[in-house]
Parts: structure tokens; sequence; C-alpha cells
């Protein structure tokens, strides 16, 4: 036993005397995950966001701003970041009535990032992966038309940013 502990101490010295980046990061942790730089500028694209889903007759239903928080609370400047929450009622009304589990599903989560060009890199789960995994028909269907939503949204909001 006092061999394994001491076999475990020297591990951990050795883990925590790496210079640089240990940790491991997985920047896709789950299927139908999409990750792309949009090639727009981060702020005109954040700042378009807003418009682009309620053009598209979506609802906003929040955004969060982590690194507007961080500089507000700890003065300290990270790459801009916003999540972005969106949904409609009639979208809602067929998630529920198909299954009220998917509930949790919603809203629907954009997560954008500015890479060190300045440019704002788009993170999002597929709605047809998340409403898929319930293997319901009617959820399957609805995923796939808000794939299509959600392209056009980001689309949007890409070409006004541009």
């Amino acid at each position: 036993m006092r061999a394994f502990v001491t076999i475990l101490a020297v591990v951990a010295l050795i883990g925590a005397a790496v210079p640089g980046e240990t940790r491991a990061e997985n920047p896709a942790p789950y299927s139908g995950t999409e990750s792309f730089d949009t090639g727009a500028p981060f702020k005109p694209f954040v700042d378009a966001m807003p418009a682009a889903i309620k053009g598209n007759s979506f609802g906003v239903i929040g955004i969060a701003c982590a690194n507007c928080a961080i500089q507000s609370k700890f003065k300290e400047t990270i790459p801009g970041n916003r999540v972005f929450l969106f949904f409609r009622p009639d979208y809602a009304r067929r998630m529920l009535k198909a299954s009220t589990a998917a509930g949790i599903e919603a809203p629907i989560r954009l997560y954008v990032t500015e890479t060190p060009a300045g440019t704002a890199q788009v993170t999002y789960r597929l709605p047809s992966h998340v409403f898929g995994a319930y293997e319901v028909a009617e959820l399957t269907a609805m995923g796939k038309e808000l794939d299509t939503r959600v392209a056009a949204i980001i689309a949007d909001a890409t070409k006004t940013a541009k």
C-alpha cells in the first residue's frame, strides 16, 4: 500500500512539473457538434446575431457574455465570447407534444468565440442530433428543420458582419 501511495505521489509531482498547457481538450465532445470560423469580425458578428435571430422569426431568450463578466469582476481581458439562446413557440409546442423529456433541449444554444485573428468562431450542436437522440419521428423531423433555420441565422449574421 505504501508503494502505491508513493507511486501516486510521484506521478502527481511529475504531472505538476510539466511546463505549458497540460490539460487535454476535445472542442467537440458530442457527436453532431459543428464548429467553424465564419471569417466575419467578432464584434460585428455578435452585434448582428440578435437581428439575424429575429429576422428568422425566432425569439432571443438570452445572451451570455463571460468575457464581459470577467472584465467587470476581475478587470481581466480575455477573448470575446457570447452564448446566444433562442427558440420559437411553435417549435416548443411541437417539441413538447412529441416528448416532454425533450424540453430540456430548448432553447437552442449557439456559442461564438473570438479567434486569435479576431474573427467569430461558431460552435453549436446540430438540432437534428440533439432531437434525433430521442428517437421520436416528430422530433427528428423538427430537428432537421431547425438545422436549416440555424444555418440561415448564422449565414445572415455573417453576411451582415462582413
